[in-house]
């Protein structure tokens, strides 16, 4: 652990010293230095209505975001200080909820380079629930590399190509690195992860129509999937550091009779900024209180 702290230390001085290469109008100024390269993650907590098999259940989410340095080819986290690293903004999302009697842990990591340029590096998508595990990752090579594994004999273990598209996962890190940058109009999106796992549906680009509609205090960022039948509005501050203050999330849920249009929703408890991962004893357990957890 000792060995991990200093390693953290070190990058997070190297993601100092190399920010001022990046460009300007993605905001990589010393506001943005001061906040994202201070050495800790952000950590903002929520209260989740989550759809599941057509009903909403309460639970909670966690946006982590931290910025790190990544192995270009191996597309993993660095251990060590190199000039051939890319300095990246990292995303864990983390859902809890359960489904009657069982539990369900969802989780995505998405990889963005802190310059705001191309896709997400990378993209993983991890769940468990009592029937079995399922798991995805998307590399970002020459085209998007994915690899699935599945308990249903339908899924099971697949490995494809895709041609590049904007990836939904990726719009989450770029509200927080520039929400100017933010696409707008009629794309080709390929949804996250975690929908197509839960609604069986092929990981594949679909038409989209995206908007930004900004107020006051708050912007939302709209999604429509029109084939899919699917609307997400994520709702974020206008200043920064553009703290996500929750999403809506509208689809059918359940399959056969039971099916039914819900809207999934999270609304902000909590933000903090900590070294999470040296926060790892019992006594740290009162941490989780700031957070509403």
């Amino acid at each position: 652990m000792i060995k991990t702290n200093i390693t953290r230390s070190l990058l997070a001085s190297l993601l100092v010293l190399t920010a001022h290469n990046a460009s300007a109008n993605n905001h990589i100024n010393q506001q943005f230095k001061d906040y994202w390269y201070a050495g800790d993650a952000e950590l903002s907590s929520y209260k989740l209505q989550q759809a599941r098999y057509g009903e909403l259940n309460e639970g909670t989410a966690t946006l982590i975001y931290v910025t790190e340095q990544f192995l270009p080819k191996e597309q993993v986290k660095a251990d060590s200080v190199k000039d051939t690293n890319i300095g990246v903004l990292k995303l864990n999302k983390h859902k809890s909820f359960l489904t009657g009697i069982y539990p369900y842990t969802i989780m995505t990591s998405t990889f963005s380079p802190t310059d705001n340029q191309g896709h997400a590096i990378k993209v993983s998508n991890t769940t468990q629930e009592w029937c079995g595990n399922a798991y995805a990752q998307l590399n970002n090579r020459g085209l998007f590399e994915v690899s699935s594994h599945s308990y249903f004999e339908g899924e099971a273990d697949k490995n494809f190509t895709l041609n590049k598209a904007l990836l939904e996962d990726e719009l989450w890190t770029k509200i927080r690195l520039n929400p100017t940058s933010l696409p707008q109009g009629e794309v080709q999106l390929i949804p996250a992860l975690e929908y197509s796992r839960l609604l069986h549906i092929d990981t594949k680009a679909y038409p989209a129509k995206l908007s930004l509609n900004k107020g006051d205090k708050t912007s939302v960022y709209n999604i429509k999937y029109p084939t899919l039948n699917r609307t997400l509005a994520i709702t974020f501050n206008n200043e920064f550091p553009y703290v996500i203050q929750g999403w809506e999330d509208t689809y059918k849920s359940g399959f056969g009779e039971s099916a039914k249009v819900l809207t999934s929703s999270a609304t902000l408890i909590a933000t903090i900024k900590e070294k999470y991962w040296q926060q790892h004893n019992n006594k740290h357990r009162k941490l989780r209180k700031k957070l509403g957890l």
